[in-house]
C-alpha cells in the first residue's frame, strides 16, 4: 500500500482520480495550490486508488495523507 501526502500545506483545486480507479507510476492524481503555485501530485507507484480523504477546495497540511493506493 502508498500513501500520497501533501508536500506543504494548500488548497486542493483539483482531484482527477475517483476511488476505484487504476493508475500507474507518475499518473496525476491531485492539484495542490501552495504558495501562489500549483503543484500537480502523482502516484508513487501502480495501483488501484483505495482510499481518497480530500475533495476540491480542502485545505491540507504538510504531510496529510491525500490519497492511498493498493
Amino acid at each position: 500500500m502508498s500513501e500520497v501526502t501533501a508536500p506543504m500545506a494548500g488548497k486542493i483545486i483539483d482531484v482527477k482520480v475517483e476511488v476505484g480507479d487504476t493508475v500507474n507510476e507518475d499518473d496525476e492524481l491531485l492539484i495542490l495550490e501552495a504558495m501562489k503555485m500549483e503543484m500537480p501530485l502523482v502516484a508513487s507507484t501502480s495501483g488501484r486508488v483505495k482510499e481518497i480523504r480530500c475533495k476540491k477546495g480542502d485545505s491540507v497540511g504538510a504531510d496529510d495523507i491525500l490519497v492511498v493506493i493498493e
